[in-house]
């Protein structure tokens, strides 16, 4: 199959079966493009999520337009773009018309409900999956145990933290180890 035919139809198949947002979808992105059809390495896969996280629009448009754009240059990107975002534009389309009747059936309200507990296992076996990938360094775990407890706290605390102010305190402290592991090693010091 032509790769720009086969990155339409691939991202148009995640499009269609995931529900929950960009989120949903890593874990159905990175079986498909990492193992199944190996266009992209695991490490290509946590950069792009990195990238992704920081740069506007949402996480999983980013993914597949870096996928696309790996395979086939701009058509690809546009392509995989397209694939990912129209079949949910097409079926949003189609609900819009009688949208309200829709929701007020109590079997759709039901599935709504079932969705909801599908998408946070999908989410949560997306961070796992990265979890286990990661590398064990006594940094990785601390940024890791340091970002649960923030963000348990924020819940249990019912604390409103803006999410534009973690970015920011997530880009300084990035910043401040790249910065500090540069001059270790010119001192000759390995961190």
């Amino acid at each position: 199959m032509p790769i720009l035919l086969d990155l339409i139809l691939t991202f148009a198949r995640i499009g269609c079966f995931t529900f929950g947002g960009g989120y949903a979808m890593i874990a159905l992105i990175e079986d498909i493009c990492v193992e199944r059809k190996k266009w992209i390495t695991h490490d290509d896969m946590m950069n792009v999520l990195v990238i992704a996280e920081s740069t506007p629009g949402p996480i999983a448009v980013n993914c597949a337009t870096f996928v696309g754009y790996k395979q086939a240059g701009v058509p690809g990107a546009i392509l995989a773009t397209l694939g990912l975002i129209l079949p949910s534009f097409l079926i949003m389309l189609a609900l819009s018309r009688f949208l309200d009747h829709f929701l007020e059936i109590a079997w759709v309200a039901r599935a709504f409900q079932g969705i909801k507990i599908a998408v946070g296992i999908l989410i949560a076996d997306a961070a796992l999956t990265m979890l286990k990938k990661t590398p064990k360094t006594p940094f990785s775990a601390a940024v890791i145990v340091g970002s649960l407890t923030v963000m348990l706290l924020s819940g249990a605390l019912a604390v409103n933290v803006s999410s534009v102010t973690l970015i920011l305190a997530a880009a300084a402290v990035s910043l401040a180890v790249f910065l500090l592991r540069g001059s270790r090693r010119k001192d000759g010091q390995k961190i």
